[in-house]
């Protein structure tokens, strides 16, 4: 069984060279206590990213939007979501080799993300995050 920590990484890894066939410059923080996995810039403005591994599940992409921190003992708050620490989550399907990236304003931070892949079976279409909208590469690691 792979180790939560190299499935992680990989993503990273994945997601890093996505960026950079996007033509932008990556910035690594120093140390593991941000909240942000890297900085990107464009050339006219830095952004900070959060790098997640999403799983395929009935023809949604899901992601956490939150870290839990319930092993820390402490009860009072278990979840914290990113609002105010980054500005996008980039995020690597491995059942898909696709890697997403997507503004936190684009989500609902409280719980976990979601990206259509499959249309809808109702044909529903207001209010679907679809995938192919936030996909900017497709990263073959596997």
């Amino acid at each position: 069984m792979e180790h939560p920590k190299d499935i992680g990484d990989k993503s990273t890894l994945a997601i890093m060279l996505a960026l950079r066939l996007h033509c932008y410059a990556l910035l690594m923080p120093f140390g593991e206590n941000t909240r942000y996995d890297l900085v990107i810039d464009n050339g006219s403005c830095l952004r900070r990213v959060q790098c997640k591994t999403g799983r395929l599940r009935n023809g949604v992409v899901l992601f956490a939007t939150c870290s839990s921190y319930a092993h820390h003992g402490s009860t009072a708050k278990p979840r914290r979501d990113y609002r105010g620490e980054v500005d996008d989550f980039a995020v690597f399907c491995r059942e898909l080799g696709a890697v997403y990236l997507i503004p936190i304003e684009d989500l609902d931070v409280r719980n976990q993300g979601s990206l259509r892949v499959d249309p809808p079976v109702n044909g529903q279409r207001k209010n679907v995050r679809f995938a192919s909208a936030y996909e900017i590469a497709r990263i073959d690691l596997y």
